[in-house]
């Protein structure tokens, strides 16, 4: 049955599936000392649905098995687009079809195709980072791959370039061997991150993250923060992009054909000029849809205080007049930092 299950999740384009127990997660106390100290940020979403993350029969009740799926994400990235003092960098997740569709009409065809061989009575849940569920402890303990320092999940063969999926179900299916840390001695990932967000290893202080930063935090950048943030508008892939394990990784043919090339090489002053409708129409399909255009022209705003010169100043005037207030302000800021640097005849900061 599972060779079968294996067999239909490459078929719809997975690059590994396996299987582990409904137990309880193992990191249950982790997750709520991490929780409970406030480093979630202002994702309330995380404690709200807290008890149900550490109980799959919350989600679930029957639940005895979890199918644990990675999908890569690897793609080459020419350094001339991410180097360009005038593009925006978007993390490479973000450079494809919103995964949350892609994967999830897979994983509807693989859930139902689980509940037809378990017969009358089973039951499947299908998640795609959304649901309360710790993804990454399930997968860990089915072999997709181990959590790495930087708290990504790292597979040997894919890296750590992918996105993961879940399937509970009350069907039965016996436990794949769990996978072993493999990070050793290494912490490059550690001295990659621009804000010093991974205070330990396998620590992660959210609210520093330049990935929470741009795309979870719904209201002002903290001052102090910016300068770090670089030319990057959506996420950020340092910690990431230094593993090692990386040089196994390959591109995924799911994935590869839901590219959207265009988003490697953003013009800043011409983001800049989107009202709301073409904000939608030029992201529709996207993740970054997800900022809302509020979110994505306040880091754009941030980017070219970072990088910009001169040329910038007369865009940001107007975004500084914007009827938004979050753009407004730190347009504002992005002002004063190119003004400040024209005077003393300081560089912008080198673009990521």
């Amino acid at each position: 049955m599972k060779e079968m299950l294996r067999q239909r999740a490459r078929a719809l384009g997975f690059d590994d599936c396996r299987f582990t127990t409904a137990d309880p997660p193992a990191s249950a106390a982790h997750f709520q000392a991490w929780l409970d100290a406030g480093r979630h940020g202002e994702m309330a979403y995380l404690q709200r649905n807290a008890a149900r993350r550490l109980n799959p029969q919350l989600v679930l009740p029957g639940a005895r098995s979890v199918i644990c799926l990675a999908v890569s994400y690897d793609s080459a990235i020419p350094k001339s687009e991410i180097r360009n003092p005038k593009s925006g960098l978007i993390a490479r997740y973000a450079r494809f079809a919103d995964y949350h569709e892609v994967l999830g009409k897979r994983l509807k065809h693989l859930a139902d195709f689980v509940d037809q061989l378990g017969g009358p009575g089973t039951r499947s849940l299908w998640y795609v980072d959304t649901g309360p569920v710790l993804e990454r402890e399930f997968a860990q303990r089915a072999g997709v791959g181990f959590i790495g320092k930087h708290t990504n999940v790292i597979n040997r063969k894919l890296g750590n370039w992918i996105f993961l999926a879940e399937i509970l179900t009350t069907l039965e299916l016996s436990p794949d061997v769990p996978e072993k840390n493999r990070c050793g001695t290494c912490t490059r990932c550690l001295a990659a991150c621009p804000t010093n967000a991974i205070t330990a290893p396998f620590q992660l202080d959210a609210p520093r993250c330049i990935s929470y930063l741009t795309i979870e935090l719904k209201g002002p950048i903290p001052v102090a923060l910016r300068p770090a943030i670089g030319n990057r508008i959506f996420g950020c892939d340092d910690c990431l992009a230094v593993c090692p394990w990386n040089r196994f990784a390959h591109a995924g043919s799911l994935m590869s054909d839901h590219a959207r090339r265009e988003l490697g090489t953003l013009d800043l002053l011409e983001l800049l000029e989107l009202d709301e409708a073409r904000f939608r129409a030029r992201f529709a399909g996207t993740p970054l849809l997800r900022t809302k255009r509020r979110g994505l022209l306040r880091n754009v705003c941030v980017a070219l205080g970072n990088v910009g010169d001169a040329g910038a100043l007369p865009a940001l005037r107007r975004a500084a007049m914007d009827a938004e207030p979050l753009i407004a302000e730190h347009a504002r800021w992005a002002m004063e930092r190119i003004t400040a640097r024209a005077s003393t005849g300081t560089a912008p900061v080198q673009p990521h």
